[in-house]
């Protein structure tokens, strides 16, 4: 099943936003990743700098202290025109390493948590979900160059705020990351290969990993796009289906298209949900039932909202 939906475009003008909260006030709070920066956007549309980070923050969620913590991939160069918008073409000049930094909303104070693994520097963290007992999953997507990519890696930060815990590594590409319901499954978006994955969870920040060989992933391959395109961010519904931001050709609403990929847990594919941007990156589910989408169109630098037909799954410490 597929479908163009009607929505409303609730803010403009922003710098590739992605990483979407939303918080019960209705006001969204995300990051513009080319402007370095941590931004509130009120329910009519009103935009608000919330926090300085500096070079790339990309995926965000709230912790159990009540602080945003960001993936900062360390910055981007940018390309792009008025025509097609601006989108990420290597790394900066000023590239300043990846890092997890927790942000203080109240006062804007930004503090970096995590800049290195057991084998080395993070090098471009992208998304992130923590678990009901604090502990944060997140990827390092590693980098995608003119002529090498550099594979990444899945990370846990326990709560006690104790050294990470490198789950898995190489990966090629791992973005988008969330957990099932019951907390049983890990899922991870990879972009370069538009294929969705899935982990079992066998304790915190541990996966029961395929032996390599014979397996060619340590994870189960749950969904691979019969067409191409890449994945990005992604959100789970409360049923467990899996909503995965899909860059594509935008506004073309047939395969190849962007937008929303719903995948259920079993690896069927339930809908694609077609959007004008072609970098639609990232996905939150907000409003009092949890009914509403909001959808970040990184190119034409938009926030959408529009009606979801299924709840999104409630995260643990969201608003």
């Amino acid at each position: 099943m597929s479908s163009s939906p009607d929505f409303e475009v609730r803010a403009t003008g922003l710098w590739f936003p992605e990483g979407p909260i939303a918080l019960r006030d209705g006001s969204v709070l995300l990051v513009e990743i080319g402007a370095g920066c941590l931004t509130r956007i009120a329910p009519e549309g009103r935009a608000e700098r919330v926090a300085e980070t500096g070079g790339g923050p990309n995926g965000a969620a709230l912790g159990p202290d009540g602080a945003c913590y960001v993936c900062n991939n360390g910055g981007f160069r940018w390309g792009g025109d008025a025509q097609n918008g601006r989108f990420p073409a290597g790394r900066a000049a000023d590239y300043a390493g990846g890092r997890i930094e927790r942000i203080d909303l109240a006062s804007g104070q930004v503090q970096r948590l995590h800049e290195r693994t057991p084998r080395g520097p993070l090098s471009g963290p992208n998304d992130i979900v923590f678990d009901k007992g604090g502990g944060c999953w997140f990827t390092d997507l590693g980098h995608m160059g003119e002529t090498a990519i550099e594979r990444g890696s899945i990370c846990y930060a326990p709560a006690d705020g104790g050294a990470l815990r490198l789950a898995v590594q190489p990966m090629l590409t791992p973005n988008g990351i969330g957990l099932s319901p019951d907390e049983k499954t890990l899922y991870v978006a990879e972009t370069v290969t538009a294929r969705l994955w899935a982990f079992d969870i066998v304790a915190p920040g541990e996966l029961a990993l395929q032996p390599m060989p014979p397996a060619l992933s340590p994870g189960r391959l749950l969904y691979a796009a019969a067409h191409y395109c890449m994945f990005d961010s992604l959100a789970v519904e409360a049923g467990g289906n899996i909503c995965v931001a899909t860059i594509g050709v935008g506004g073309q609403a047939s395969p190849g298209g962007a937008g929303i990929t719903v995948v259920a847990p079993d690896g069927r594919l339930v809908e694609q949900v077609y959007l004008p941007d072609r970098a639609t990156t990232n996905i939150c589910f907000g409003g009092p039932d949890l009914r509403t989408a909001f959808v970040t169109q990184s190119r034409s630098g938009r926030l959408l909202a529009m009606p979801w037909p299924r709840p999104g799954l409630a995260l643990n410490f969201g608003a």
